[in-house]
């Protein structure tokens, strides 16, 4: 029985929540889920540890961090085999998750050690002379941190340590899916001195989740997940500082301009299956000037057919299964879907048990859900059109606005995209799955609110206050 963590020591309960592999349902590993009893010692702690947390020096916030990155890179194959046994993505990208994640508690501990204010001249009006302005960022509280499945390390790494960063109480709910891989981290972390209560880690049942959202012991709420969740969340909590990042449809243009069509091919192919399509910024929709159609299209179909589909567990693998058979079956449906409204498969839409086959899609109403909704798997739609400007408007035709990717070397399109599209980011010569994890990232319409990266997170999870100094002699 793996513990999970309350108050950073070991706990366990008799409601079992077993793991399975979403590739072949073989055992990965058993733990439990959190009593309300354990959820209520976890808040009060947290809540008992907001002073002291916050009063944490810098040197020792930025030194366990420190210490958190290099525990995950010397157990890096341990978090990466984990990640593919409960997630089922390939090995190889589950390397490349724990790598980001080694980075972003890296990142933080530098943030950690530059978190210091500005100052402000206050005499700049004869009534202030003599005063200087101190404004300094506090923790608001402790946080509640709700992860995904599809980055069961990284996107946990992306709440928790911004909150050590800025000495703020953390407790993470981990997917109902992949407790596993957080529960690793929380071991990691009980081992260094920590204030008691700095956080926990709790396997909490979904239906649980609305007492513990709206306990205000935890004013900062950070959600990562489905739209309809996070909509409940901000509703329910309108008091709270909520951050929502609920994903996207995440679309590529191919300008007219841009001439390496293999670069492009190959990069579309990759990254609208690189978690089997599990990432809010996976490509879905792709937009193709009609004078690089002809020549584009067959390089994308090619591209995506040399994947390499299987078992995740496999060094070659490049595409593995979705999270489960539900989650398999409502692709598939989407996709006969789209075929019943005009869509002609180019490759892929079929499926064997959790894996759906790499999929190009063409000639698809923009109705149809694989490009009204986030299809979450490995579906790209490819679609002309007669103009770049064509091609901008057909990016921001969407629900959401997370990140879009433009493929042009003009940098005035580069500009005009940026300043046109209603999206949290714009990648200009690559697709919109590109994330350095301490840029801001995150959405906006049906993508949610706030800015993960680790700086932008830190300013979510704090609040200014003001120290004025009076009879300064500036």
């Amino acid at each position: 029985m793996i513990p999970f963590h309350v108050a950073g020591r070991p706990a366990t309960s008799s409601d079992f929540l077993t793991v399975r592999h979403p590739f072949d349902t073989s055992l990965v590993g058993e733990t439990s889920q959190a009593t309300a009893e354990q959820v209520e010692e976890a808040v009060a702690a947290a809540a008992t540890a907001a002073g002291p947390a916050a009063a944490l020096p810098a040197a020792e916030r930025a030194g366990a961090l420190d210490e958190i990155s290099a525990r995950i890179r010397r157990r890096g194959e341990e978090f990466a085999a984990l990640i593919t046994a409960e997630n089922g993505k390939p090995l190889k990208w589950a390397r490349a998750e724990v790598a980001r994640a080694a980075g972003t508690f890296r990142w933080a501990a530098e943030e950690a050690r530059r978190f210091s204010g500005e100052l402000q001249r206050l005499d700049t009006d004869p009534a202030a002379a003599g005063r200087l302005a101190l404004v300094r960022r506090m923790p608001r509280g402790p946080v509640l941190g709700i992860a995904p499945f599809n980055f069961p390390l990284n996107l946990v790494a992306h709440k928790v340590a911004p909150a050590l960063a800025v000495g703020a109480p953390i407790i993470v709910k981990p997917a109902p899916a992949t407790p596993l891989t957080a529960l690793l981290l929380g071991e990691i972390m009980s081992r260094l001195d920590l204030p008691a209560g700095m956080f926990s880690v709790l396997p909490v049942p979904n239906e649980r989740m609305a007492g513990l959202v709206a306990d205000p012991r935890l004013p900062v709420v950070s959600f990562t997940g489905s739209g309809p969740v996070g909509a409940r969340i901000r509703a329910a909590v309108p008091h709270k500082h909520v951050t929502l990042e609920l994903g996207g449809n995440a679309a590529a243009l191919i300008a007219g301009d841009w001439d390496d069509l293999d670069y492009a091919a190959q990069r579309i192919a990759t990254f609208s299956n690189y978690q089997a399509g599990q990432s809010c910024v996976a490509v879905q929709r792709v937009f193709v000037h009609r004078a690089r159609l002809g020549a584009f299209t067959p390089k994308l179909v090619a591209a995506v057919e040399a994947l390499t589909v299987g078992d995740p567990r496999d060094e070659a693998t490049d595409v593995g299964p979705v999270i489960d058979e539900r989650a398999a079956e409502r692709i598939e449906e989407w996709i006969a879907e789209a075929v019943t409204k005009g869509g002609r498969v180019l490759t892929g839409g079929t499926r064997r048990g959790t894996t759906v086959a790499p999929t190009v899609l063409t000639g698809v109403p923009a109705d149809a859900r694989v490009c009204a909704e986030e299809v979450f798997g490995p579906v790209l739609v490819l679609t002309p059109v007669d103009s770049d400007e064509a091609g901008l408007a057909a990016i921001d035709d969407s629900a959401f606005g997370l990140q879009a990717g433009v493929f042009t070397r003009r940098i005035d399109l580069a500009f005009e995209a940026h300043r046109r599209l209603h999206v949290g980011g714009v990648i200009v010569g690559d697709v919109p799955s590109f994330r350095a994890d301490q840029m801001p990232y995150g959405g906006v319409k049906g993508s949610g609110s706030g800015r993960e990266g680790v700086a932008s997170a830190m300013a979510d999870y704090t609040e200014p206050r003001v120290l004025v100094l009076t009879g300064v002699a500036l």
